[in-house]
């Protein structure tokens, strides 16, 4: 049995040890952009991939007492002209090490009393709910023995195998490639979108696409910026927030931000080192046991201690952290589980995040910690410190209000041209402390001063 086989069959024996009852799981399919053979291009449940290893369209297996199920169509005699040859049903199943293989219109004979997790796709969605002629809750609100499923999945993927590490040391590579890629392309640049180009080009010359839309910009205080076309001047910053995904669906993530001019501003250097600081200690500090909540916790206060030695935050860092005074500026949590998804089983809601019994703060900024968990070995999460002047949150008039005494804001305005920073690397939690995947792609001040130079 080839090596993929061998990794598929230990993962639904585990699955075996944990539930009693037969699953199905979709792979979902390709979704029209404006007509029906222009598609967007296919990505396969992450929960079907972790099981059946491949990127089959229009593909379910079912899982019982260790064994696979494949059901799937071979394509049509016609395919050929437009996409090649491809693989045979009988084919694919060697390859994933399914016990048997039937096209997709026997699923319906087997479906009873199975399990399943709800599709994104939603024309499959409404297949699932169809042909198991129940409702299939979509996202975070499985029942039943699909939320008994859907717990027993969490407990698999929370931690990764070797094939697991394997795909995502791949994929940290390729995009520490790709962000050195974009720092040197910075200085002959002119909008957010060439750096885009460069950075993404790395990825495709790797077969690899992105885990998400990728964050490209100088308008760092907006977290999720998705526009490039914002020029890129000397005095900017330019925050990067990039990642690949291997062709099996497992992702990177990493954030770097530099100076477009090759150097950073006086204050923008002081506030660069304030959240390096904070990164630092969150690493430091990874091993099994330690709470991820503390981990954040220790971002806020080093980010709060830094914002008071420039002058920035008035009081006791731990004081300030106490009242929330930190999350004007760091306002999202440290990071998130990484794996076969950028926020690894978030389709699942807090199920994957939270640890039994934990729901989420009311708290100002804690209440965006996607991760509530003691860290365990084989885990891989993202730390993310920032900082961040976000109009709609420093001019809130209750805010103002709320820490009048605690904000310098004539200080603050000093620092203008620090819009937004983030620093961002992927953590694998050893025996004994933690690794860093991306480590090979430097943080400091001056090296990222170097790259941005070309």
């Amino acid at each position: 049995m080839n090596l993929l086989a061998n990794t598929l069959r230990d993962r639904r024996q585990k699955l075996a040890t944990l539930i009693d009852f037969p699953t199905i799981l979709w792979s979902g399919g390709s979704s029209p952009r404006n007509f029906p053979a222009n598609g967007f291009p296919f990505r396969a449940s992450s929960h079907f991939l972790y099981f059946a290893g491949l990127p089959l369209p229009n593909a379910a297996i079912r899982l019982e007492a260790g064994k696979l199920e494949l059901f799937m169509d071979d394509p049509a005699p016609s395919s050929a002209l437009w996409h090649g040859e491809m693989p045979k049903r009988e084919e694919i199943a060697q390859t994933i090490g399914a016990d048997a293989a039937q096209p997709i219109s026997e699923l319906a004979s087997r479906v009873e009393g199975a399990a399943t997790i709800a599709v994104q796709n939603a024309i499959t969605w409404t297949q699932q709910t169809q042909l198991m002629s129940r409702w299939v809750l979509p996202q975070s609100q499985p029942e039943g023995i699909d939320l008994e499923l859907a717990k027993a999945i969490v407990s698999l993927r929370l931690t990764h195998d070797a094939a697991a590490l394997a795909e995502l040391r791949q994929a940290a590579n390729v995009s520490v490639a790709a962000h050195k890629a974009g720092m040197a392309a910075t200085a002959s640049a002119n909008i957010a979108a060439e750096v885009r180009a460069a950075m993404e080009s790395v990825l495709i010359a790797h077969n690899m696409t992105t885990a998400y839309n990728s964050i490209v910009t100088v308008h760092g205080e907006v977290l999720h910026n998705e526009h490039y076309h914002h020029p890129i001047q000397p005095g900017d910053l330019l925050l990067a927030d990039v990642g690949g995904e291997t062709t099996t669906g497992w992702a990177a993530d990493i954030t770097r931000t530099w100076p477009v001019s090759g150097k950073f501003s006086s204050t923008q250097r002081d506030i660069y080192d304030v959240v390096l600081a904070a990164h630092d200690a969150c690493i430091d500090q990874m091993r099994p046991g330690v709470e991820y909540s503390e981990i954040h916790l220790l971002a806020a206060t080093v980010i709060a201690e830094g914002l008071v030695n420039l002058g920035i935050l008035q009081g006791n860092p731990q004081d300030l952290v106490a009242i929330d005074a930190h999350a004007l500026f760091f306002p999202h949590g440290i990071g998130h589980l990484l794996g076969l998804d950028v926020h690894d089983m978030e389709d699942l809601g807090d199920l994957a995040g939270y640890e039994k019994g934990r729901t989420r703060s009311d708290r100002f900024g804690l209440g965006y910690l996607r991760l509530n968990r003691p860290l365990r070995p084989g885990m891989l999460v993202t730390i993310e410190p920032g900082f961040y002047q976000v109009p709609a949150i420093l001019n809130d008039a209750k805010n103002r209000s709320k820490y009048h005494d605690v904000v310098n804001w004539k200080r603050l305005s000093q620092f203008a041209d620090v819009r937004g920073i983030r620093i961002e690397d992927d953590v694998l939690v050893t025996d004994t402390g933690s690794e860093v995947l991306t480590a090979a792609l430097p943080n400091d001040a001056e090296s990222v001063e170097n790259l941005s130079r070309g």
